[in-house]
């Protein structure tokens, strides 16, 4: 069972422990292919220590890089681009072999990437595609409009207006349901968001479910930075503007479990999770901890699981490729066009998770415990 903490590095013994290597990048004199494990560094850039899923994708990579030789730094940016910026300019000027950045914002590290391939350093983009340069070698996610699919299939379900297999459920409607989306400075939340809305479509359309608020665009339901308390502060307006007329709220799509939660307090606020006055059904991604107690006890309808360990794997697989002067393996090579190339990636699958499947892909899986899905926290 993985343990959810990790240390961060300080600016200053960043430079130390990469000095300290003595690497010259991908880019210096010693091929990398010729080096021992050891001599070599990867620089793994985070965005964020407040959501658990980045800490535990940190640690992730950090020990099955560690577990192979090899050298790592990891920083994470705090979801601040400048502090992003400078950690990647560090690991490059210092000696990185590969870096590994996971970005806050996907358009704003055009010149930490071309530094990177003047001096033949890979880069692959984890989870979140880097948008705007030439210089991304490789990307390795899960199939995010798949994602965005199964969350509004989820919703659909959650309603009763399909079963599990997709067939038309006993439930007609029609529903009122609210839309949100992620941060749009990540690449992701636009294939979330499509890939939910192409799905909920024929039901918007036909009348099965109604956005009472009227507000179905993304721009206009984004939450910056994937923020719990934004998402709460918007369903509390929305609560307030469109539904002071007694209507309910049946359903919400919500692209993430941070999110989920703080639309889940604003909720809770008003009334809704009593027998009179029901929970909606909300969807989710991460399968954070808190969310899975939420989904276990009732109160959350389900999320979308993407299994980190895997993900971690693909990029410590790509870096190994890279440093051996090889090309990683990839499943996808058309999806992914970040507006100067077609990145070549690796997508992993995603599964669903209500309640009866917490059990199953969750605790049998050795991604939490029992006991940690009833406590709502990890170890």
């Amino acid at each position: 069972m993985k343990k959810r903490f990790v240390a961060t590095l300080s600016g200053a013994l960043l430079v130390l422990g990469l000095a300290a290597c003595g690497g010259q990048g991908a880019g210096g004199t010693t091929e990398t292919a010729s080096q021992k494990p050891e001599d070599l560094t990867i620089g793994v850039s985070m965005p964020t220590q407040t959501s658990e899923r980045w800490i535990a994708d940190g640690k992730a990579v950090k020990e099955k890089l560690e577990a192979k030789g090899y050298k790592v730094v990891l920083q994470y940016a705090n979801d601040d681009i400048p502090t992003q910026s400078q950690q990647v300019d560090q690991m490059i000027t210092q000696g990185a072999d590969v870096l590994i950045v996971a970005a806050i914002d996907g358009t704003a590290l055009s010149s930490q990437l071309q530094a990177a391939a003047d001096k033949k350093i890979p880069v692959i983009a984890y989870d979140r595609l880097i948008r705007g340069s030439k210089n991304v070698d490789f990307y390795v996610s899960f199939d995010n409009y798949k994602v965005g699919v199964a969350q509004a299939k989820a919703l659909l379900r959650g309603l009763g207006l399909e079963n599990a297999d997709g067939s038309k459920g006993t439930k007609t409607g029609p529903f009122n349901i609210e839309v949100f989306a992620g941060s749009l400075d990540d690449n992701n939340t636009h294939f979330f968001f499509t890939g939910a809305m192409d799905t909920l479509k024929p039901y918007l359309d036909n009348g099965s479910l109604v956005v009472k608020s009227k507000q179905t665009k993304m721009e206009q339901v984004a939450i910056l930075r994937w923020q719990q308390e934004a998402a709460q502060k918007r369903m509390e307006d929305l609560l307030t503007s469109s539904y002071n007329d007694g209507g309910k709220v049946n359903g919400v799509l919500a692209p993430y479990d941070g999110i989920s939660r703080g639309i889940i307090t604003a909720l809770q606020n008003v009334g809704y999770g009593t027998a009179a006055n029901p929970m909606p059904a909300i969807t989710g991604q991460d399968a954070e901890i808190a969310s899975v107690k939420l989904i276990n006890t009732g109160v959350q309808s389900s999320t979308i699981f993407k299994d980190t360990r895997l993900l971690a794997e693909q990029a410590v697989n790509a870096s190994v490729a890279f440093l051996e002067k090889k090309q990683p393996e990839s499943n996808d090579t058309k999806s992914y066009d970040n507006g100067e190339k077609v990145v070549p990636a690796y997508l992993l699958p995603i599964q669903t998770v209500f309640k009866p499947d917490i059990q199953k892909a969750l605790v049998d899986s050795g991604y939490y415990t029992a006991a940690e899905v009833v406590a709502g926290q990890a170890k």
